[in-house]
């Protein structure tokens, strides 16, 4: 009996002894961190490459290869990671790997060299135009071809451009993609060098090799006058053809009235770059530009317009509301030559040096209130010319003797407060005899005749022709001085001059 109950309790016990040991079986570990750690070596030689940043998504540390190429990250949260590996002069490389807990993953990143295996992209090739033409437009498209590169790289340019001559380099284009970029605004028969300076992605530069090339020159061109391209009005000059037709300002404000100094070395126009329109002078190339005046040119229906060269080229003479101004050519001595009669202001003017007189166009506040007088150079003498006649009078002009006036007027006599015309005609007025003479003979129907000036030989006048509706467009043509032989030479051009 004592045996039997000796044999229940040992069984008993180790009865309990297994159940324990199955609980225990049974218990999840809690979670825990990994570590990350690998070897950086070279694609090629399979060296390793020791200062390498290391560094992950989702962030974690930022480490550095050792010598050996190895790194090592510990303590990283288990999940899935982005291991990024990056140096100066090699490709960006990214490796995933996953962490589990308590454990190590183990990576190696193989890295490639930049493109063409140095520290810094290709340079640009194939300059168009090719290094060293003649002959190119002073708004000239520079293009060149890009390096190659490897999948995956982004290149950037700037370009720089100085002339022969300057030292200093102007940044044309900064960081764009294109592989082509306008340089506008260039002088004329001038040499300029550019270079394209290549940068990708790193930041890694390259600079390209120096090209040049040289603008055309300008000819003989003796003929001036403004154009309208998208509203915008610039002055131009030209030889008689559309091919040696070259313009000489570029500004978004409106340039016009341009007239050469009887010299043939400087010419004048007015601008509103500075809101009121000024007078300003410049090279015939169209370089060296200096403001004249500080009084604008101004007054009723006048926005820049009518001022003219003295006789002997030193002088202007322009209107500002009642009052004639003279200024010296370098924009000194500015003084009042006249006054206008109460209620009018000058616009348009001329000066010969037969006989030293000047002509005035004055008009009232409405623009079809107009009229002519002579004067000497000095203000003196103001005499009426032209009376006020039915239409608009305008654009005095002497005759290279001095010995008749053209001038412009509306034959059909119409007014109204725009200012249009419907048939504006040029007539020649004798002084001595005060013979009139319409010169507008073959003129088509349904169209103005205006601004009209005598050729340097005074032979020819040469003159604007354009649609009575008002929306041009506006056409230059010459015809002998008896009105016959109308001939257009320029498309799209107003406000001639021709010495």
């Amino acid at each position: 009996m004592l045996k039997a109950a000796s044999t229940l309790k040992l069984f008993c016990f180790l009865l309990l002894c297994t159940g324990l040991a199955s609980c225990n079986e049974e218990t999840v570990e809690p979670e825990g961190g990994g570590s990350i750690s690998g070897v950086v070596i070279h694609a090629e030689t399979e060296a390793p490459i020791s200062g390498v940043s290391i560094s992950t998504k989702p962030a974690t540390a930022a480490v550095i290869t050792n010598q050996e190429g190895n790194f090592s990250i510990p303590e990283v949260d288990a999940g899935e990671y982005n291991v990024v590996a990056q140096k100066l002069g090699y490709k960006v490389k990214g490796v995933t790997v996953a962490v589990k807990s308590f454990k190590s993953s183990h990576v190696t990143i193989v890295l490639e060299e930049a493109t063409g295996g140095g520290l810094a992209p290709g340079k640009a090739t194939n300059p168009v135009p090719a290094s060293g033409t003649t002959s190119q437009p002073t708004d000239v498209t520079l293009r060149w071809k890009a390096p190659k590169s490897n999948s995956g790289d982004t290149l950037s340019y700037d370009v720089y451009l100085y002339e022969s001559g300057n030292t200093e380099k102007k940044l044309i284009a900064e960081a764009i993609s294109d592989t082509s970029v306008v340089a506008k605004n260039l002088k004329y028969n001038t040499t300029y060098f550019w270079q394209v300076v290549v940068r990708d992605a790193s930041s890694r530069t390259s600079n390209g090799d120096v090209w040049s090339f040289t603008t055309l020159a300008l000819t003989n061109a003796r003929y001036l006058f403004a154009r309208a391209i998208e509203g915008d009005y610039n002055i131009y000059r030209s030889d008689g053809t559309e091919a040696n037709t070259f313009r000489l300002t570029s500004g978004v404000s409106r340039d016009w009235w341009p007239l050469l100094n009887p010299k043939r070395d400087v010419i004048a126009y007015s601008s509103n770059e500075t809101i009121e329109p000024q007078i300003y002078t410049m090279n015939l190339d169209g370089t060296s530009r200096l403001q004249i005046t500080t009084v604008p040119v101004a007054g009723y229906h006048n926005q820049g317009i009518g001022f003219v060269w003295s006789p002997d080229g030193g002088q202007l003479i322009y209107p500002h509301y009642d009052k004639l101004y003279r200024i010296e050519r370098d924009g000194s001595g500015l003084t009042v030559l006249a006054t206008a009669p109460e209620g009018r202001h000058f616009r348009m003017l001329e000066w010969t040096d037969r006989g030293n007189k000047i002509l005035a166009q004055t008009i009232g506040q409405n623009i079809n209130d107009s009229e002519i007088y002579i004067m000497d150079s000095n203000g003196a003498n103001m005499t009426l010319l032209v009376e006020n006649l039915p239409g608009r009078v305008e654009s005095p002009v002497f005759s290279i003797d001095g010995r008749s006036i053209l001038y412009t007027q509306d034959a059909a006599g119409f007014e109204n407060t725009e200012g249009r015309q419907l048939n504006s005609r040029i007539y020649r007025k004798d002084l001595n005899t005060n013979r009139m003479t319409d010169l507008s003979g073959g003129k088509p129907a349904g169209t103005n005749d205006l601004y009209p000036r005598y050729s340097p030989t005074g032979d020819k006048i040469i003159f604007v022709n354009t649609p009575n509706d008002g929306f041009g467009p506006f056409d230059i043509y010459v015809m002998d001085t008896n009105g016959s032989n109308r001939t257009k030479i320029f498309s799209n051009g107003t406000m001639p001059d021709w010495k």
